[in-house]
């Protein structure tokens, strides 16, 4: 299945010179103190704190049950520390860049997703997080953590990702497996719509950030965020973890968010990690709504062999790929020949659609080989 082949969150691991250690205190998130990091290195940390909060009573009942019972559960060989945001809020509130559960909170209009937030100062991975304890978890349940320094990639690749990274990976429950490997569709667009509403509100300078097929998130030609989609089948539902990693206020390695509006607005004020959250999950309850109501569409109407629906419109005027030229090159014994592709959209299982010069209809997907997904091409022939 694609989903499991496209696995890229954010940026290579990169050395920085300082970076916030819990230290064992109680709570021991709110006693930060500075941890050299050799370059090319990765933290490791024995000790994790999670603080819970919810949206309404209903979430926050949740929580307190969740920790009452002591179900949350990370490695065997760390030291899980779990708070309520009723029981820190003093020291809390004394982290000036600390992900902002209130703000996040009040942006937040959802009827099921990223109603219960787990947040972490420092952790391996929030993906690990929702993955490990999915069915312990309502549906939707979001972690968020400031600094993560093993992110999960592409390849079970690991990533460092500093201060100033949106990092959050949250549960989404589907039956129908035809239909999960075009979720990370939902999210990415989710992710560029975000952006644009948030900017929208902030009467701040429109961005394009546009969706790399299949999973990247790119600003102005560079890398500025990545999706991450991995599942597990069982009770015949797909459990699924979606992550996702944008680079909102760290222009390091490549640029961020904010870097970009500072060069074409220097006097504007700057995008929030919890406003644009908050405007993903707005954005994505409706657009997967849209997406899983739609019936057994594009799978219905066999004569329509692309596209994911009244997404497909949206998504495609989103990508950088509408009319893009590819080439194929196919070996037939101890011959290479190469051909020219036009890419159309998306099939009905989520590869490329792509015309050949003799407009025969082909599906593209990758073969595994390559980092690049546009490199290695394998097409097949519709009929």
């Amino acid at each position: 299945m694609l989903l499991s082949t496209s696995l890229r969150l954010l940026c290579p691991a990169i050395s920085f010179s300082s970076l916030l250690k819990l230290k064992s205190s109680t709570p021991r998130c709110f006693r930060l103190q500075e941890s050299m990091v050799g370059s090319g290195s990765a933290m490791d940390s024995s000790s994790c704190t999670l603080v819970l909060c919810g949206k309404s009573l209903v979430e926050n009942e949740i929580a307190a049950s969740l920790k009452k019972n002591d179900t949350i559960k990370l490695s065997e060989n760390t030291d899980l520390s779990v708070f309520l945001k009723s029981e820190i809020d003093k020291l809390y509130k004394q982290q000036e860049k600390s992900f902002d559960m209130e703000l996040y909170m009040n942006c937040l209009s959802t009827l099921r997703f990223g109603r219960l937030l787990i947040w972490s100062p420092l952790i391996t991975s929030t993906h690990d997080v929702v993955s490990s304890n999915f069915s312990e978890l309502p549906i939707g349940t979001v972690c968020v953590a400031d600094i993560q320094y093993k992110g999960r990639g592409r390849s079970k690749n690991v990533w460092e990702s500093p201060v100033g990274c949106l990092l959050f990976s949250f549960t989404v429950q589907m039956e129908d497996g035809r239909a999960v490997p075009l979720l990370q569709y939902v999210v990415s667009l989710a992710v560029t719509e975000a952006i644009k509403e948030v900017c929208e509100k902030n009467g701040l300078p429109y961005m394009s950030a546009r969706i790399k097929w299949p999973n990247d998130i790119y600003l102005n030609g560079l890398k500025v965020g990545g999706i991450l989609c991995t599942s597990t089948y069982r009770s015949k539902k797909f459990n699924i973890s979606a992550g996702i990693g944008l680079n909102v206020d760290n222009d390091k390695p490549t640029t961020c968010l904010n870097a970009f509006l500072r060069e074409i607005s220097p006097a504007a004020c700057h995008l929030t990690r919890e406003e644009i959250v908050a405007s993903f999950f707005n954005k994505f309850e409706k657009l997967y709504d849209i997406f899983i109501n739609q019936g057994e569409y594009p799978f219905k109407n066999k004569m329509k062999n692309h596209g994911f629906g009244p997404l497909e419109e949206l998504y495609c005027g989103t990508w950088l790929h509408s009319g893009q030229r590819v080439i194929i090159q196919e070996k037939e014994k101890d011959q290479v020949t190469e051909s020219m592709v036009t890419i159309q959209g998306l099939t009905s299982s989520g590869y490329l659609l792509a015309m050949g010069e003799d407009n025969q209809m082909y599906e593209l997907h990758p073969d595994g080989n390559s980092f690049d997904f546009f490199k290695g091409l394998i097409r097949r022939k519709l009929e």
